[in-house]
């Protein structure tokens, strides 16, 4: 026997592609041997369901991962039971698996929500066809054709595609035509309402259409197998921190002195033959406008389609490109090259890195929960590296160059990014990016990540609602401006608020918000706009708030006065490692204005206009918490009094290396209750009780 292998592909949840799996499994096996994989790694055991073999598969598992059962002539492969289980699958197994079943089945039919996991790979690249269950509305077509820009950087030809039309939905929004000429292929099917009376006979016609021209050599090129498991990938390709650097083999011992000269040739023949396509791409289409990378989304997905056709035709001649992982790759890579920011693309896409830290072209680092490790990413070139650089910085207006090789900048999703080169930088280019999450975090985050309690997040409600003026303190990537947009969605939303920053990264929820940016002097050293001259300038607009991103030099004596002249309720960040540091950094910022004042002064001013000061910390673990709650009392002489309301204990670590503490309340009455009750502000002091209670010290 030789069994065609038919990979059928949801195009977006709810397409119903495992239940046309199954019923045109049943079809098939009433006159033929058949096998469904069930490859969805949620663990959904949709399959096993629709089957009626849950027990059957679970008496023939000897392990976490895949059981094989059959019923007659139907045999279902269940990959994975949990997702614990899609973590301990080796490749091996599974492509013995495949050629059993090429051997032993007629017809073989991989329910594939995700087709281009390494755990199928040894089934997809002996594929016959590629079927896209494809619903006639707008959300339908438009995902289809991602599944098969998809499916073209896996290197998978557009005549292993075919389609079913599933019009179940009730109302269809795309004709069959449309869609046809849209996506470039035939339906094979179109499947009516499940339970109408043509559903049969239309099942009974795909199940014939996937028995023709079954495969008989791989599709694509195989690799010899690995032992390793599969669950340690992401999709065909590990995690570049799991990769293998140049002074280490894969079980972590150092290679063989003659196999790291392979390994830097074929790395420089892969580069070598980037640039020659990348020479090409640059001749067929217009490279030269640095701000596509960031424009909006439609026309930058337009580019990415025309560029990843172009690309394609240009592989497609190259017979020393490698196998289906390394074409899939090296397209990537090059669409990526051309359009966005080349190997830093992977790991912007990764949600689970706060930090990428480029340190010259061939270093590059991340940071996750907190622990920073090193990546196998590496540019061509420090021109590379450069070029990457004022793709990000051009469409805001800024600029690096030897006369300012410093500047700072964001990404379009809100990400900071900093950059420093030659002559500062002696290694090559230097890139810092602090990348936010999608969904920015708000109180109940805070709380479900131990960073606050409950109680303390309702006390800093009443802060804010009761408009004190508060400073977030704290060291470099400790949380401060995560926390000041939690604090920010406590902001009553009929209000006007003002932000200012050095390059914005605040996002608050309100509508009436106005967003300052500061501006660097241009390249005549001319135009520059401070975060001070903003401040100045905001106060003539009317602010119920005024947020400061950041006060790092002589806008904090700008800040002070706006504090203490009928703008209450503002908030800012600042650097420093403990509350009391934060007020004389405060002072120090102060003397940078420019100004002689008497330091008496300026305490004066700090004492009037500062309320509270919130210490945040980055702990030993990465973890961050609020390590402090300090209210400012008052000016004793030339001392600027606190008292401590809050603060976190910490009592070492535990066996994994977390942090042991907890949050108390030292059982002072906060001097603040009196300004809630002005302000008709809801907040019960004796919540701060049920957390546990220990003395301040002074």
């Amino acid at each position: 026997m030789n069994g065609a292998i038919s990979v059928v592909i949801g195009t977006k949840g709810g397409t119903g592609a495992t239940t046309i799996c199954v019923d045109a499994a049943n079809a098939l096996a009433r006159n033929t041997s058949v096998a469904v994989v069930d490859a969805d790694f949620a663990a959904r055991r949709s399959v096993a369901v629709l089957t009626d073999m849950v027990r059957p598969l679970d008496v023939s598992r000897t392990s976490a991962n895949m059981a094989i059962a059959t019923k007659n002539k139907l045999t279902i492969i269940e990959m994975a039971a949990s997702i614990d289980g899609a973590f301990t699958i080796a490749q091996k197994d599974v492509e013995s698996i495949a050629l059993n079943l090429i051997e032993t089945c007629d017809a073989i039919i991989i329910d594939a929500p995700q087709p281009f996991a390494a755990a199928i790979r040894p089934f997809v690249v002996r594929a016959a066809r590629f079927v896209l269950v494809v619903e006639p509305t707008l959300l339908g077509l438009t995902n289809a054709r991602l599944v098969q820009i998809e499916l073209e950087r896996f290197g998978v030809p557009r005549s292993h595609e075919v389609m079913i039309l599933n019009g179940r939905v009730m109302r269809r929004e795309v004709s069959r035509g449309d869609i046809e000429d849209a996506l470039g292929l035939k339906a094979i099917v179109e499947l009516p309402m499940h339970g109408d009376k043509k559903y049969d006979r239309s099942i009974e016609q795909l199940a014939a259409a996937l028995m023709v021209n079954p495969i008989g050599k791989p599709l694509l090129e195989l690799k010899p197998s690995s032992s390793a498991p599969i669950g340690d990938r992401r999709g065909s390709r590990r995690r570049p921190e799991e990769m293998p650097s140049a002074g280490e083999s894969k079980n972590g011992a150092a290679p063989a002195a003659a196999s790291i000269p392979a390994q830097t040739r074929q790395r420089d023949k892969r580069d070598q033959l980037k640039t020659e396509i990348n020479d090409e791409l640059t001749k067929r289409l217009d490279f030269n406008d640095p701000t596509r990378a960031v424009d909006d989304a439609g026309k930058m997905a337009e580019l990415r389609v025309q560029v990843g056709e172009v690309v394609s035709e240009i592989m497609g001649n190259r017979t020393d490109v490698g196998a289906a992982e390394d074409i899939a790759e090296l397209r990537q890579e090059i669409i990526d090259e051309a359009l966005g920011l080349g190997p830093l693309e992977d790991l912007l896409r990764d949600p689970t890195i706060t930090e990428i830290m480029v340190n010259g072209p061939n270093r590059v680092f991340v940071e996750r929960s907190g622990k920073i490790t090193k990546t196998a990413k590496r540019f061509t070139s420090e021109r590379q590296l450069r070029l990457i650089i004022e793709r990000i910085i051009a469409p805001i207006g800024r600029r690096i160059d030897e006369s300012q090789p410093m500047v700072d900048a964001r990404l379009a999703d809100g990400s900071r990014v900093n950059a420093i080169i030659n002559p500062l930088s002696l290694d090559g280019a230097t890139l810092t990016i602090r990348r936010f999450p999608e969904r920015r975090m708000n109180s109940d985050d805070l709380v479900r990540i131990g960073a606050v309690t409950p109680e303390l997040v309702d006390f800093l409600r009443a802060a804010v609602e009761a408009r004190l003026n508060i400073v977030v303190a704290g060291g470099t990537g400790s949380g401060k401006t995560t926390f000041l947009n939690v604090l920010s969605s406590f902001l009553p939303p009929s209000e006007r608020i003002v932000t200012i920053e050095d390059a914005a990264e605040l996002s608050l929820a309100q509508e009436h918000v106005v967003r300052l940016e500061s501006r660097p002097a241009n390249i005549q050293g001319a135009g520059e706009i401070r975060i001070r001259d903003l401040l100045r300038n905001s106060l003539r607009m009317r602010p119920d708030r005024i947020i400061v991103g950041e006060c790092r030099g002589g806008e904090a004596l700008d800040m002070l006065q706006a504090m203490n002249t009928g703008h209450d309720g503002s908030l800012t960040t600042i650097h420093a490692n403990s509350a009391r540091d934060a007020i004389s950094r405060i002072e120090t910022m102060v003397l940078m204005a420019g100004f002689d004042l008497p330091v008496r002064a300026i305490r004066e001013q700090i004492a009037g206009a500062v309320d509270m000061v919130l210490q945040l910390s980055r702990m030993r673990d990465g973890s961050r918490k609020l390590v402090s709650i300090s209210e400012v009392v008052g000016l004793e002489g030339e001392v600027v009094t606190m008292q401590d309301i809050s603060r976190y204990d910490q009592n070492g670590l535990d066996k994994d290396g977390k942090v042991n503490g907890s949050f108390v309340f030292t059982g002072v009455q906060p001097m603040c209750l009196k300004k809630f009750q002005e302000y008709g502000i809801s907040f019960d002091v004796t919540s701060l009780s049920k957390m546990k209670v220990k003395a301040a010290s002074w």
